[in-house]
């Protein structure tokens, strides 16, 4: 059985695999900007953690694009 948990990604409730971690978000979401950066829980995470970090019930993830905009 695939079990799911319910996050908020960019303030959008979104089920993602439970152990998530955030290599597989930002895969998952398709998030290919190569100055991608992540929070989670409002706390900034580097990119060596990415197959660290994983997910819980209700986290928050945010992915910022800081090269879009003019």
């Amino acid at each position: 059985m695939n079990e799911t948990i319910t996050i908020l990604v960019n303030s959008f409730r979104e089920t993602v695999p439970k152990n998530a971690d955030i290599s597989f978000l930002i895969r998952h979401f398709q998030e290919h900007d190569v100055d991608l950066i992540v929070e989670h829980n409002g706390r900034f995470v580097y990119s060596h953690q990415y197959d660290e970090i994983t997910v819980s019930e209700g986290d928050r993830i945010e992915f910022l694009n800081p090269n879009i905009g003019g």
